[in-house]
């Protein structure tokens, strides 16, 4: 597909800094994006006058503070939100929730009034606890479509492609793992008896592989000492996955992306599956698949935290 079927606007919650600049940068190279808006508490104005210097077709606006919140939202069909603080050595996602989770309730609270049909891809960690959050709060305003509410863990699936081709000698363009569950620690499962194309590993190496994939933002966090978090990677899969939400919205069928949505697909309210994307959002969850007894496992290990990060999000919504 070589331009847009129908004007595309997509909102940028958070574009001045961390994931926000590269993922808005990708975003404008796309001639699915006809307009974007970036919104931010600062430094917005900066951004959008360097990406409006590429010649695509997509118009940039900046947006800045909260009196300008609404209007950044405004005739939007696609938000995404990487807006927060990023993770630093030592912090677990769940550190960051209490500054994350008012930013998140506060977008949600906006895009209610102004937006409330638009699609939404949460990037703010933990993901967990932030698509409740966002969820619970289109509830209570009685705008709430549950298909429309996607988690972004879309940098799972590219990381366990990356690690799986590299182990393999194979094209990681060419890989597709399926990652299910939740975005931190051991709610991520990424299904390696599903790959395609098909590929085992000795247990040891499934093992290692497997906590590798789990503990992969952690690698990142390390690696940079301290100056950021998994900027760059996030911000190719959270275009892949906005972008992948365009296509479906303009009419292309057959998408499929992993995200972490409400789904009763296991004992958890909220979880990530391969979900087949369309014009209003979720056309079908696919669920889990067949697993092996060691992916078995592996999902009976994560649901008990997933449960307890679900439980935070709507606690911090439900408090007053």
């Amino acid at each position: 597909m070589s331009a847009a079927i129908r004007d595309v606007k997509v909102s940028v919650m958070g574009a001045s800094g961390g994931i926000g600049q590269p993922l808005s940068l990708l975003l404008k190279q796309s001639p699915l994006v006809t307009e974007l808006s970036l919104y931010d508490i600062v430094n917005t104005p900066g951004v959008a006058a360097d990406l409006s210097h590429m010649n695509t077709p997509a118009k940039v606006k900046a947006y800045n503070g909260p009196e300008q919140l609404k209007d950044s939202l405004k005739g939007s069909q696609v938000v995404i939100i990487p807006a927060g603080v990023p993770r630093k050595p030592g912090m677990t996602r769940d550190d960051l929730f209490n500054t994350n989770a008012s930013i998140v309730r506060d977008l949600a609270a906006a895009m209610a009034e102004v937006a409330p049909k638009a699609l939404v891809a949460i990037i703010s960690n933990p993901v967990n606890s932030t698509v409740p959050i966002a969820s619970e709060v289109l509830q209570k305003a009685g705008v709430y479509d549950p298909n429309r509410v996607f988690g972004v863990t879309t940098l799972d699936i590219v990381r366990a492609n990356t690690f799986i081709a590299e182990s393999k000698g194979l094209d990681p363009q060419k890989v597709n793992v399926p990652v299910i569950g939740g975005h931190s620690g051991i709610t991520i499962i990424p299904l390696i008896s599903q790959c395609t194309p098909s590929i085992s590993f000795p247990d040891n190496q499934l093992k290692a592989l497997t906590e590798r994939i789990q503990e992969a933002g952690t690698e990142v966090v390390k690696a940079k000492a301290g100056t950021g978090s998994a900027t760059l990677s996030m911000a190719f899969a959270g275009a892949r996955f906005g972008l992948s939400l365009i296509r479906a919205l303009n009419g292309e069928t057959g998408i499929i992306e992993c995200s972490y949505v409400k789904s009763n697909v296991t004992d958890a309210k909220y979880f990530s599956t391969p979900i087949l994307l369309g014009k209003n959002g979720i056309e079908k969850n696919l669920g889990l698949g067949k697993l092996s007894s060691f992916e078995q496992k592996l999902l009976d290990a994560a649901i008990p935290e997933l449960k307890k990060n679900i439980q935070k999000g709507e606690d911090f919504v439900n408090k007053k």
